[in-house]
């Protein structure tokens, strides 16, 4: 018997466009189905006119970059993500490392991946370091040291580059500020798929660091995140999608993608209880601030 209900595997639906444009601060085109342009054409049917294309290891930092390079509205950022380190430094060919055991050989290894960001991000279309930060879901107490080593070279490179410093931080909220604090945050950073509370909150909001956040705000059980919204200064507040991950509430679990953004950029602005013209308009300034480019 035929079932009436959406296939989990299926792409959703457009959302309505919005009327003021917005950027998709965080996503993984390279992670996503179909071409490049047929992703940014869609995104930018529906309002959603600049992406970031994160980095997440030195393959995809280099496709980041050259993406970025070939397309206006695209902007890279480069890093060895959190759990990429103790699988550099472990040799472990396993999990998110696309180069796997090439890359065994400790700190060695570490130190020669990184010096690969540091030569991407001085590119002018690389707008930011990251994502980079502490992973404390996925790497047991073995792959912490090789993690905060990693992340106190991110921000170093941050620093002097100029450029933004995009954190990952996943169970890792007290660890992460610590960091930030002892090594001195680069003048522009932001929290990707922010995963703190209110309390939280308020701690990078005086610290003036960026909060972004996902689809995962539309979650029921993330009253947390909804909270830390309420309380986050407006001119510090930005969207992502994480796609294809993290997809919004009533598609969660579906393949997420740049165009989806107008739905978590609905749920925010019910949530602060503002218009979303009001909310898009900050949202895309604060995008552009944040990484350093011009409003189209």
């Amino acid at each position: 018997m035929p079932s009436n209900a959406p296939d989990k595997n299926a792409a959703p639906p457009l959302p309505e466009p919005l009327r003021v444009p917005v950027a998709d601060s965080h996503t993984h085109l390279d992670m996503q189905s179909g071409t490049v342009e047929e992703g940014l054409a869609k995104a930018a049917s529906v309002g959603v006119t600049t992406v970031v294309q994160v980095g997440c290891d030195l393959a995809g930092s280099r496709w980041a970059a050259e993406t970025a390079a070939a397309y206006d509205s695209v902007h890279a950022t480069v890093a060895l993500h959190p759990n990429e380190a103790p699988r550099i430094v472990h040799g472990d060919p396993d999990g998110w490392s696309r180069q796997g055991a090439r890359e065994a050989g400790g700190d060695a290894a570490l130190d020669e991946a990184l010096a690969e960001i540091d030569r991407l991000a001085a590119l002018p279309q690389v707008k930011g370091v990251g994502e980079t930060g502490l992973d404390y879901f996925r790497t047991g107490p073995e792959g912490k040291e090789a993690q905060e080593r990693s992340f106190r070279a991110h921000i170093e490179i941050a620093k002097r580059h100029g450029k933004a410093l995009v954190i990952h931080d996943r169970d890792a909220h007290a660890d992460v500020l610590r960091v930030l604090k002892e090594e001195g945050a680069p003048e522009r950073t932001v929290f990707h798929c922010y995963s703190g509370d209110a309390e939280m909150a308020e701690i990078c909001a005086r610290a003036g660091y960026f909060m972004s956040f996902a689809g995962n705000i539309t979650f029921k059980n993330a009253q947390n995140l909804r909270d830390a919204l309420a309380v986050a200064p407006r001119e510090l507040v930005l969207v992502e999608t994480d796609a294809p991950f993290l997809t919004p509430a009533p598609y969660r679990g579906r393949p997420g993608a740049p165009y989806l953004v107008p739905v978590t950029v609905r749920a925010m602005a019910a949530v602060r209880g503002t218009d979303e013209d009001t909310l898009a308009e900050a949202l895309a300034a604060n995008t552009a601030r944040a990484f350093g480019y011009p409003r189209a």
